[in-house]
């Protein structure tokens, strides 16, 4: 047991370098640690991402660490994260795609009334290129401006839920990001030989602490009601690093440096607000389920530190909305595969938090806001395990204000391994 328990370990310690390389593509990436993403299995996500009041005897939670409470099988579940990226601007449109590993984690139960679970999630990613060019008076080219940046920052859990009653269950999630962000900016001006080029070079750390409780009330015929409440304290994810302003000679898609005109060393933090979910559910085991949730966090602060970007965003509150469910025409059919088949959807919409000047005057933020809406298939395989299928289609941002649309197709894929009956890892033996 302690042997697969390590493999698992080291096989989600190694795979962080794959999480950490900075997968999206989105240019509002550029502030901050970047976007931003909400912990979510592919079926929360295949159901606009409820899950705060949902739980389930085979499926991992990354929403609530109380539903981990109901888990009775032992889970090992994988992701991946396909994102098909149209960003619209007032005149022009550009293309880009993206996959990635999505998470890993292993999920088991610790008797009848607990369970635990750990894994290694991105947090938030960095990957954006974008250019600005300036002219004249007479309408020629005067200077280039190149703003770059990749990285990301990844988070490491663990899990612990409990039923405390047969209705209730209470659960304790810490967890540990870390990761490194680049972000550059270069700059050619006309009839000048050197270009400058200003870098900077972040490491990030940090822990945090979510408590989540769960309550169900169960009713005739398998039917059920549920609510459910978490609370990710406040926390700070230390940055220090290094700053650069150099001279270079470009050379094609290489840059050369020559002198270095200025280096610092910077130290300070991204201070994470608290942060609340609640929502409720009803459903039958194994049949359907209907849920709706309710995100909010105060705006995130930095401090300490310079940062490349400027006065041309504001950080502010953040909330979201979601509606979804499931539903499973019948579990166990012998005559139709398609009857065994989950089916999802779902619905979100969502103020990230960020607030962008497109005109470069300071003085005239519009908010980003995201809509998404979602579909989902869980396709069973032999005994408990399953493939899950996850669509989504949303939109983020405005072509106002000189800002940009994005509009995203995400494909999320994900097998959840159950090892049920004699192939659990952690059922009591019996020795004859």
């Amino acid at each position: 047991m302690i042997k697969k328990v390590l493999i698992v370990f080291l096989l989600i310690t190694s795979t962080s370098t794959l999480l950490a390389q900075g997968t999206s593509s989105s240019p509002y990436s550029f502030f901050g640690i970047g976007e931003q993403y909400s912990p979510r299995t592919s079926e929360n996500s295949a159901m606009g991402g409820i899950g705060v009041a949902f739980n389930h005897y085979k499926y991992l939670n990354f929403t609530n660490p109380a539903a981990i409470a109901f888990l009775r099988e032992t889970t090992y579940s994988l992701g991946i994260l396909n994102n098909d990226l149209t960003l619209k601007t007032a005149d022009t449109k550009q293309n880009s795609v993206s996959t990635s590993l999505n998470y890993i984690a292993l999920g088991f139960p610790l008797g009848k009334k607990a369970g635990f679970s750990f894994g290694l999630q991105p947090l938030s990613s960095v990957g954006y290129s974008l250019s600005n060019n300036d002219f004249d008076e007479n309408e020629n080219l005067s200077a280039i401006t190149l703003y770059s940046g990749e990285g990301g920052v990844n988070r490491v859990y663990g899990t612990f839920g409990i039923q405390i009653s047969k209705s209730l269950a209470i659960g304790i999630e810490a967890d540990y990001s870390f990761g490194t962000i680049e972000n550059s900016i270069t700059n050619q001006r006309a009839n000048v030989s050197l270009a400058s080029k200003y870098k900077e070079e972040s490491v990030i750390r940090g822990g945090a602490i979510t408590l989540g409780t769960q309550y169900q009330k169960m009713f005739k015929n398998n039917v059920y009601l549920n609510a459910g409440a978490t609370v990710k304290l406040g926390s700070d994810l230390n940055t220090t690093g290094n700053e650069y302003l150099y001279s270079l000679i470009g050379s094609g898609a290489t840059d050369i440096a020559r002198d270095t005109i200025y280096s610092n060393e910077i130290s300070g933090k991204y201070k994470l607000p608290m942060k609340s979910i609640i929502g409720v559910g009803f459903g039958k085991r194994d049949k359907w389920h209907v849920g709706a949730e309710y995100q909010n966090q105060d705006a995130l602060q930095s401090e300490g530190f310079t940062n490349i970007t400027n006065s041309s965003y504001n950080y502010e509150k953040s909330n979201r909305i979601s509606l979804g469910g499931f539903y499973l025409p019948k579990i166990n059919s012998i005559s139709s595969y398609w009857e065994r088949v989950t089916y999802r959807a779902g619905l979100r919409i969502e103020k990230i938090g960020l607030a962008v000047d497109g005109t470069g005057t300071g003085a005239n933020f519009t908010s980003i806001d995201d809509f998404g809406m979602s579909f989902g298939l869980g396709l069973p395989l032999k005994q408990l395990s399953t493939v899950n299928l996850a669509l989504e289609y949303g939109k983020r941002g405005t072509t106002s204000n000189n800002l940009i649309e994005e509009n995203y197709f995400n494909v999320r894929l994900s097998l959840s391994l159950t090892a049920s009956g004699q192939q659990g890892w952690f059922r009591k033996r019996k020795i004859d």
